[in-house]
């Protein structure tokens, strides 16, 4: 057994979820690569006392059921993965899937009803259960990456395994700061966006949700938001890989967004009428992620990034804002990437992914890695 696995398990069993005897927990895995991890988070479950289950998905046969789907019968199976999740305690998720394109050719009504019917299963999931999501390395993993598998193994084990401890720690101060302000305005390339974040709670995420981690989550004042903002990441969403996606914003609201594909990222926010309001405002600080791969839980995390979501709010959080869909997307404020600053309440926080702040310098890569 690799010790990297061994240590990545222990993780995600004794840190993010702190199992407990008595606890139940769905581990639900996509890719056989996956496997070894697998196996050996059933291990330690069962050494915490937890008592695990278990799920497979498959993203091929999520795409024929898709294709031909009826909303009586995803009603059903949102039922269905309903009751069973509130059987649950603990949800540990592991994605190896072979194809990150594969729901590319499903119609956007059929994904969009999907995602509608079948959201109060991941509500009950992130607000009532002990859960974390993670990535596991794989062939198609180091394309999207540019890299060879085993760069990208060793890159995966040292991102997902680093000292969440001493990260927890360095975001409190971000954390009083975020919550004593009013006023936030980003800046950037193509970015001049503004919009307050008063009164509503600022989050960390330290490896109790997502591994790898490493950002700090509030919302947006829904209607409170104006400008331009310029994303310099590309995302994967509903197997479409969107590029050089520009929303305009008035009082709130998405009024124009443009990007490779300008009718099918109209049609994804249309979804329902909240879906082109902002639900999570977020800081990423992951010093070992440096650069995009077109996988949200890692390019969330980049380190001098922000991300400001399209749709649902999360329930510690909260913004007023529900809705099916929930968009991290992702500006990275480092002079690599073109530079910018974030400024709260008139005063410079971090310019070119960098705080400026002297109680913020622990955020910094130099010394978190």
């Amino acid at each position: 057994m690799d010790d990297r696995i061994s240590k990545l398990s222990r993780i995600l069993v004794s840190y993010s979820c702190d199992i407990q005897p008595g606890e139940k927990v769905l581990v639900s895995y996509e890719g056989d690569a996956c496997k070894p991890l697998i196996q050996t988070v059933i291990k330690d479950i069962y050494r915490a006392g937890g008592l695990p289950y278990f799920e497979v998905r498959d993203s091929s046969l999520s795409r024929e059921i898709l294709l031909g789907c009826e909303e009586g019968q995803i009603e059903f199976m949102r039922d269905c993965q309903l009751a069973q999740m509130k059987g649950m305690d603990a949800y540990i998720a592991v994605r190896g899937g072979l194809n990150a394109s594969e729901l590319a050719d499903v119609p956007a009504d059929k994904l969009n009803l999907y995602n509608k019917v079948l959201r109060p299963v991941l509500d009950y999931r992130v607000n009532h259960t002990k859960w974390v999501v993670l990535r596991y390395p794989n062939y198609s993993m180091a394309q999207l990456a540019g890299t060879s598998l085993e760069s990208f193994e060793d890159f995966y084990f040292n991102v997902c395994t680093l000292d969440y401890a001493k990260m927890s720690k360095a975001m409190d101060p971000l954390v009083s700061l975020m919550e004593r302000t009013d006023r936030v305005r980003l800046t950037g390339k193509g970015t001049d966006l503004t919009f307050s974040i008063k009164g509503i709670p600022a989050i960390k995420c330290d490896g109790g949700r997502n591994i790898p981690d490493g950002e700090v989550y509030t919302a947006p004042v829904r209607d409170s938001m104006n400008g331009v903002i310029s994303y310099n990441t590309a995302s994967e969403e509903q197997g479409f890989t969107f590029e050089n996606i520009v929303f305009e914003v008035k009082d709130g609201k998405i009024v124009k967004a443009t990007s490779n594909n300008d009718k099918r990222i109209n049609e994804l926010l249309d979804t329902d009428e909240s879906a082109r309001y902002f639900g999570e405002f977020a800081i990423g600080v992951n010093p070992f992620v440096m650069h995009p791969m077109k996988d949200t839980l890692f390019d969330e995390k980049i380190c001098g990034s922000i991300h400001l979501t399209p749709g649902a709010s999360y329930e510690d959080a909260f913004n007023g804002n529900k809705s099916a869909i929930h968009w991290d997307l992702v500006l990275i404020q480092r002079p690599d990437y073109g530079g910018g600053e974030i400024w709260f309440d008139d005063v410079l926080v971090r310019k070119d992914g960098v705080f400026v702040l002297p109680e913020l310098a622990c955020l910094n890569p130099e010394n978190l890695a």
